[in-house]
């Protein structure tokens, strides 16, 4: 099948029997324009299908388009998209688009992956920090685009970020497993060098040491390897001799694994388990939970960059969302076995 070229300006101002520059007005300031005039071109338009090149005529006036970029990781990591469909809801609501791009959670992606994207002259970037240094936006920053880090703050880069309670939500799942009576509780993430694992690492020992437990090192496993699957880490903590009694997980990949290697060793009593990030299936399997809001999340990204466009020269602000817990049941089962019950 042939493919029909594309209606231009030219040819809609001929249908239409005016000139290209009244076309153009039309869809530049139509205010200037006579009804009867912006109705021929609108319809001769519609008959065309013709699209304006909006893109095209913001870079000549030297403007940011309507359409913000978001940087995120791997597509299959339903917090991602879900912090996505939250800036694109807010953003529809205020009549801009969204182009999503990912980095697959490697550092080396993210500045090819940003640059490509304020190549269109996005109107704000909005991204979920991977590398260890942002400083190379900086010189975007100063040139009016904002730049809004969500999960992680930025590093080297003064930008306004959203983040959620980390160290609370650590500190409160450990919390709640020492008062059932557990003393080894081990925590387990990957990767473990990022600030959202920092943070509850941090929040995770604090609530050990309140309890007189200040070497909890034996009880970590922190790995920044992600070629390691999550649950081969967790299987190493279960095939110890002393294994432990509770199990604290950094994120929904780690909560995952850690049920597939309960599910190998089914013939072990199972630890406790709090798993930190919610996901899809967790109320089936009855997995208790430290959760908080990703949509959330995202339209609050969405609306600090709004607000930042209208206001380019306010205060950096660092706002942080709430987490709670969800009880489902294997966050609350006590210490089991001889050599747990010693634990008590």
């Amino acid at each position: 099948m042939a493919v029909q070229p594309r209606a231009t300006l030219d040819d809609v101002a001929r249908l239409a029997g005016v000139s290209s520059k009244t076309v153009s007005r039309v869809y530049a300031n139509r205010e200037l324009v006579s009804p009867d005039t912006v109705e021929r071109v609108l319809s001769a338009a519609k008959r065309l299908r013709f699209r304006p090149n909006t893109l095209a005529r913001t870079l000549r006036r030297g403007g940011a388009t309507h359409t913000f970029g978001f940087v995120m990781g791997d597509l299959s990591n339903p917090f991602y998209y879900k912090v996505a469909s939250g800036i694109e809801e807010e953003l529809s609501r205020n009549g801009y688009a969204l182009i999503v791009a990912t980095t697959d959670d490697t550092p080396d992606g993210e500045e090819r992956v940003a640059d490509a994207l304020l190549a269109q002259r996005i109107g704000a970037l909005l991204l979920i920090p991977v590398a260890g240094d942002q400083s190379y936006l900086e010189g975007e920053r100063q040139l009016g685009t904002p730049v809004i880090a969500i999960d992680r703050p930025a590093r080297n880069l003064v930008a306004d970020s959203i983040v959620i309670e980390n160290h609370r939500g650590a500190f409160e799942a450990t919390r709640r497993l020492l008062s059932l009576g557990h003393r080894r509780i081990a925590y387990a993430c990957n990767p473990a060098d990022v600030y959202t694992q920092i943070e509850r690492i941090r929040g995770y020992r604090e609530a050990m040491a309140a309890h007189g437990i200040t070497d909890t090192a034996p009880l970590e496993a922190l790995v920044d390897d992600r070629s390691v699957r999550p649950e081969q880490i967790i299987g190493d903590l279960l095939d110890r001799e002393e294994p432990p009694t509770a199990l604290i997980t950094g994120n929904n990949r780690m909560t995952v694994g850690a049920l597939r290697a309960f599910r190998a060793r089914a013939d072990r009593p199972e630890p406790a388990l709090i798993g930190i990030d919610d996901f899809d299936t967790a109320d089936v399997l009855g997995v208790t939970v430290i959760s908080y809001d990703p949509v959330e999340l995202g339209r609050r990204a969405a609306r600090l960059a709004l607000e930042r466009i209208a206001d380019p020269t306010g205060f950096t602000r660092q706002i942080e969302l709430p987490t709670w817990v969800v009880e489902r049941g294997t966050g609350e089962r006590p210490p089991r076995g001889d050599r747990a019950g010693a634990d008590r």
